[in-house]
């Protein structure tokens, strides 16, 4: 971020964090003093929810607390979405096309029970003008009061020794939660993620069956498929019971050889396989209580077999039904909330 600032002209910075990761941390990045915060000044902390899971995590539960026992072997999820909401300026209340009006109030009172100071947006695929999040001031590392979020994380963790940034020695960050702060977000939440790869196509109708019928376990899973009978990249997104697929473009393995050559010419660090190509699968699947053993074999179960593959290298189609997209820029919705 130093040499970017040094090297670089452009208006705004988005750092983007991983949706499992705790916001203070990095945001003290920012507001120490460090080279980085010399160059850099803070306009927002931006968190998007997605507003039925927020609400139902809650649901009937009053006011969400975050719990910091430090005897718990682990604290719930839904700490987490209590932990992003409270460090925000600005939350970003999505998918609101999914829920009704009286759903949508009270997650937003939700929202402010944690931070009041947050401007709520609703919103649809995430759509929000981007002056609202970049051109606006929100964020004053000064004003530390009472109120939950990040001032109160911020005010904590000043004066309590440690170097720059908030780290100690080892590079962990502290925060107000004492021994949790030292813990990755797969100890302190439960939460575990795997990558499952392989170079052999998955089944049309067996993969979008597997996908429409995840384990409740699996709470996001994102990634690029082979899938046969389909000479297009297929990009899954799932969140809760939300799963759609886009395809972004052909392989490039499957393009006339002038183009597949001069593809991989100007691509000097694409992954090639001398048989398959570019085709391959790479799905990471995030989950809580994650069964991997089970899950992967799931998904082993959906690949084509070896009767199924000699077919295709036959060139015969294995007949089955495919809902998976095959037009450049094409998506569809796999599964949908309440479906």
């Amino acid at each position: 971020m130093v040499r970017l600032a040094r090297s670089r002209e452009f208006d705004h910075l988005v750092v983007e964090s991983s949706g499992i990761s705790e916001p203070a941390p990095v945001a003290r990045l920012f507001t120490t003093e460090s080279r980085v915060a010399a160059l850099y000044d803070v306009n927002a902390l931006v968190t998007v929810v997605d507003a039925r899971q927020f609400r139902d995590a809650f649901a009937g539960e009053g006011t969400p607390e975050r719990r910091t026992d430090p005897d718990a072997d682990e604290r719930p999820l839904s700490d987490l979405l209590v932990e992003q909401v409270e460090v925000s300026n600005v939350v970003l209340l999505n998918k609101a096309d999914l829920c009704t009006d009286a759903e949508l109030a009270e997650a937003e009172e939700l929202i402010a029970a944690l931070q009041p100071d947050a401007e709520t947006i609703r919103t649809e695929f995430s759509a929000v003008d981007p002056a609202r999040l970049l051109d606006e001031d929100r964020f004053d590392p000064d004003e530390i009061g009472d109120l939950p979020g990040w001032k109160r994380a911020l005010a904590d963790d000043e004066g309590d020794g440690h170097d720059e940034g908030g780290h100690d020695g080892d590079g962990h960050a502290h925060d107000e939660h004492g021994d949790h702060a030292h813990r990755h977000p797969d100890e302190v939440y439960g939460v575990t993620s795997f990558t499952y790869r392989r170079r052999r196509p998955f089944h049309p109708g067996r993969i979008a069956a597997l996908l429409r019928d995840l384990p409740e376990s699996v709470v996001r899973s994102k990634g690029t498929l082979w899938v046969a009978d389909n000479d297009h990249r297929q990009v899954v997104g799932q969140a809760g019971p939300s799963v759609r697929v886009e395809a972004p473009g052909p392989w490039i393995a499957s393009l006339p050889e002038i183009d597949r050559d001069l593809y991989r010419s100007n691509r000097p660090d694409l992954e090639w396989h001398d048989e398959h190509g570019d085709r391959l699968t790479e799905y990471v699947v995030i989950g809580t209580g994650l069964d991997r053993e089970a899950v992967t074999e799931a998904l082993d179960d959906c690949l084509v077999t070896d009767e199924e593959w000699e077919r295709l290298e036959e060139g015969e189609s294995l007949g089955a039904d495919d809902p998976f997209p095959d037009e450049p820029g094409a998506e569809v919705a796999l599964r949908e909330p309440g479906a």
